[in-house]
């Protein structure tokens, strides 16, 4: 029996993981990338699994599904899962006004009706889980749930799980265009040749809106960039992801201009990541000094301690950016069998198997385990109007 063949556009850690689910459930799975696998915005992130950062609502509930499943997918990958670092440390939010105190136990509130284990700390219990912080603050909340992935290492497992499947990878592969007939994607354009395939998949993350372009579908997903600090190899400084009430904020603006807030967390290494920033500023990949210096100085708020330490690199990348701040999942009901799987922005990482659970599930015309309606892609928030005319061709 033939199987259904789908083409997964990128090999970040969205198309990754849609791979492994489709590649696992029996379909014959293609994944092309126009680099390499986890070469972009995946290897340009801190590898987060978040709840504390969301509100109730319809991403939520998709982090709550992948925080379920993220165990589960890496037991099942088994001993490709070594370089994943998988690390459930919990997360612990600080308020350092008492407006932000205020503001973070509503916040809190909103998030325990919702399901989300989010426990008060008082002043005791925040200096035994981290000693080195400010004494500044005026209220705190621990998330047990939230952990951490070494994010290219991450995506490299599920992907070697996929190829372990059956999948295929071809790197070096950029799509340049759709061959159409009787109104349905049949294959993508290739400087290689046509890729013929019954589905698409577009994981291509900021890139995303630029496949769906040249596909013929406008698709409103633009890129914004992060940059993050990286110190020397400490002693043992930070001992959950650390960051300020400011966070949230910051994740749900659309503002264009510089955003900042305070997120320190420690990898297996030693190095602490200081993060982090937001700003629109299309693919201009340069580093900012004067960025760079306020993401050091909000650090410095919640650990003074750091102000010592060396900084040994910075990098940043581009994040899917969705004028709603959902993620867009599903079909394209513009142009039968192209599907999408983009608009994470920064919690990419942590969203990708829900995701791709999702995928699968509507792939089959399956009960999607959360409701995936409002990640549709005919959602006004990501419908352009400058994509060109779909022409039918013979391939």
């Amino acid at each position: 029996m033939n199987r259904t063949r789908v083409v997964v556009i990128g090999a970040g850690i969205i198309g990754a993981a849609c791979a492994r689910e489709l590649a696992v459930a029996g379909f014959d799975v293609l994944v092309l990338d126009r680099a390499g696998a986890a070469a972009a915005t995946t290897s340009h992130g801190e590898g987060n699994i978040l709840v504390s950062d969301k509100g109730p609502g319809p991403e939520l509930e998709l982090a709550q599904l992948s925080r379920q499943l993220w165990p589960e997918v890496l037991a099942a990958v088994g001993e490709n899962s070594a370089g994943v670092e998988w690390d459930p440390k919990g997360g612990i939010v600080v308020a350092t006004t008492a407006e932000g105190a205020e503001g973070l136990r509503r916040f809190a509130d909103t998030q325990r009706a919702a399901g989300v284990r989010a426990e008060a700390m008082d002043s005791d219990a925040l200096t035994a889980a981290e000693p080195f912080l400010t004494e500044r603050r005026t209220a705190a909340v621990y998330y047990p749930d939230d952990a951490q992935v070494q994010p290219a290492g991450a995506a490299t497992a599920l992907l070697a799980d996929a190829l372990r499947a059956g999948a295929r990878l071809r790197t070096g592969r950029e799509v340049r265009g759709a061959v159409v007939r009787g109104g349905r994607l049949t294959a993508l354009r290739t400087a290689d040749g046509p890729v013929a395939a019954d589905a698409f998949v577009n994981a291509a993350g900021p890139w995303s809106g630029e496949v769906a372009r040249r596909l013929g579908v406008p698709l409103d997903i633009r890129p914004r960039r992060g940059e993050v600090l990286v110190t020397t190899p400490l002693p043992p400084t930070v001992f959950h992801k650390v960051y300020d009430a400011d966070y949230v904020g910051a994740v749900g603006s659309g503002a264009g201009d510089l955003q900042t807030s305070a997120v320190v967390e420690s990898t297996r290494a030693g190095s602490v990541l200081l993060g982090s920033s937001r700003r629109r500023v299309g693919f201009d990949d340069r580093l900012r000094p004067e960025v760079l210096s306020a993401i050091a100085a909000k650090a410095l708020r919640l650990f003074p301690s750091l102000a010592g330490v060396h900084v040994m690199r910075a990098y940043g990348g581009f994040r899917p950016y969705v004028p709603d701040h959902l993620p867009v999942i599903g079909a394209d009901p513009r142009l039968p069998g192209l599907w999408h799987a983009t608009g994470h922005e920064g919690a990419g990482i942590g969203l990708s198997v829900g995701t791709a659970r999702l995928v699968r599930e509507l792939l089959t015309g399956s009960q999607t385990t959360i409701d995936a309606s409002p990640f549709r892609v005919d959602r006004p928030a990501v419908l352009g109007t400058d994509a060109p005319d779909v022409s039918e061709e013979e391939s």
